[in-house]
């Protein structure tokens, strides 16, 4: 029993990654060169749809294809992630909040002291 897997086969993905850097690179530049020319609604909207085609480009590359892959396969794992209630991030935010206040004043009674000491010895 054989089994078909289908090989994606990626084709010329120098020249795709070539057209996504001058597709971003050439709507930053016409952002800042049509600065007063056009509302800012435009230019966003263009911005838009200019980095839209340079993200569907980037994804039909080998490395574009690997990068949604793991976006998907991330985005699986976050929905398994167990987040913790209201009060447990509460009571460990207070535990975390009442350690830093107890370093701190630990850390200023040394620097304090031994500055003293210091003081003493150097005169």
């Amino acid at each position: 029993m054989s089994a078909k897997v289908e090989e994606v086969e990626f084709r010329l993905d120098g020249l795709k990654w070539l057209v996504v850097a001058a597709l971003v690179f050439g709507g930053a530049f016409a952002n800042s060169y049509y600065a007063n020319d056009f509302a800012l609604l435009y230019r966003v909207l263009v911005l838009l749809v200019v980095g839209a085609a340079a993200a569907y480009i980037a994804v039909s590359t080998a490395k574009g294809s690997a990068f949604w892959a793991l976006l998907k396969a991330a985005q699986v794992e976050v929905r398994k992630v167990v987040w913790p209630s209201r009060q447990e991030t509460t009571q460990t935010t207070l535990i975390v909040s009442a350690v830093v206040v107890v370093t701190a004043i630990m850390l200023w009674g040394l620097d304090t002291g031994l500055g003293y000491l210091a003081s003493l010895i150097i005169g």
